[in-house]
């Protein structure tokens, strides 16, 4: 649940908490004895059970197959069915080792798949929780445009975290409501930049969207990084 440093339209900001939505599934699966199923990640194999590893040992496939037949060499009795926790993502060279400061490529292609070029790609650090706080741009779009303009990805509920917050945040989303509009922000001095969450995460143009029940609101982040764009068809 990352903080947020966001300003309103009178320039005022205050640090609040951005959390993932959580959807309701409409559908249970339930086990032979009715209880709640759950998914887990299962340790399928290692390197060194793997196809090439035997096939080092081995020397060829035959032996390979006879090594099947007489045992089983594929697999580590001890070890493999196990629950896996707090997994990280890493990155490995040919010879399976562990490799570091890994430098990744962007592959820019236009709109019929042509490659137009290469480049390093740029890690840039987030920029929502800095010193400067997201701004509001002032340019209101209405929801009935948003939703045939822009496909978004994602979205996030920003939270307050004590009285005064919740104060900020519900006269936002009051006047989003009434506006019936989405209201674009921006990062940086000019508020002209898009958001990033992490360190080298994907960059989104954020648009806030408010409703208001009452003395309750919901003030959402749609997270966008996809315009859509009629084609235009060739004109004699």
């Amino acid at each position: 649940m990352p903080n947020i440093n966001l300003s309103d339209k009178r320039h005022r900001d205050a640090v609040v908490k951005a959390e993932s939505i959580g959807v309701e599934e409409p559908v249970r699966y339930l086990g032979p004895k009715g209880g709640q199923t759950y998914t887990r990640r299962v340790l399928k194999s290692t390197t060194e059970h793997d196809y090439e590893t035997l096939l080092e040992a081995h020397g060829d496939a035959e032996s390979i197959s006879q090594a099947l037949i007489n045992g089983d060499p594929e697999v580590d009795l001890e070890r493999f069915g196990q629950f896996l926790w707090n997994t990280s993502k890493v990155f490995i060279n040919p010879d399976e080792e562990l490799v570091f400061r890994v430098q990744q490529t962007e592959v820019v292609r236009d709109t019929k798949g042509k490659l137009i070029t290469k480049r390093n790609r740029e890690s840039d650090e987030p920029n929502v929780d800095s010193d400067i706080p997201l701004r509001w741009t002032g340019k209101l779009i209405p929801k009935s445009q948003a939703i045939r303009q822009f496909v978004f990805t994602a979205k996030l509920q920003v939270v307050h975290i004590n009285g005064l917050t919740y104060d900020f945040l519900y006269a936002m989303a009051e006047e989003l409501a009434n506006a019936n509009s989405l209201m674009l922000l921006g990062a940086g001095e000019d508020g002209k930049q898009p958001l990033i969450f992490r360190r080298g995460s994907i960059p989104y143009r954020a648009f806030l969207e408010g409703r208001i029940v009452d003395k309750r609101y919901v003030l959402l982040l749609h997270l966008s990084n996809m315009e859509l764009k009629r084609r235009v068809e060739n004109r004699l």
